[in-house]
């Protein structure tokens, strides 16, 4: 059995079936904002994409910790 998945990357399923993008789309965003603090790209994702505190968060938390 495979293990379950944790931590920000637990949410992607939720993410891509709630907004209509797959993470990947999400992370290039992101990535483009990478000069931002944490919580400013949250704010921007919550703002002008509509996305929920939790899940812009996630996001963000996964990018940085990839980048």
């Amino acid at each position: 059995m495979a293990d379950k998945i944790k931590g920000p990357a637990s949410y992607f399923p939720s993410i891509e079936k709630t907004y209509g993008q797959p993470v990947a789309h999400w992370l290039a965003l992101i990535a483009a904002r990478a000069p931002e603090k944490h919580m400013e790209t949250v704010a921007w994702l919550k703002s002008a994409h509509g996305l929920g505190h939790g899940h812009a968060n996630a996001l963000v938390a996964y990018a940085r910790a990839k980048a």
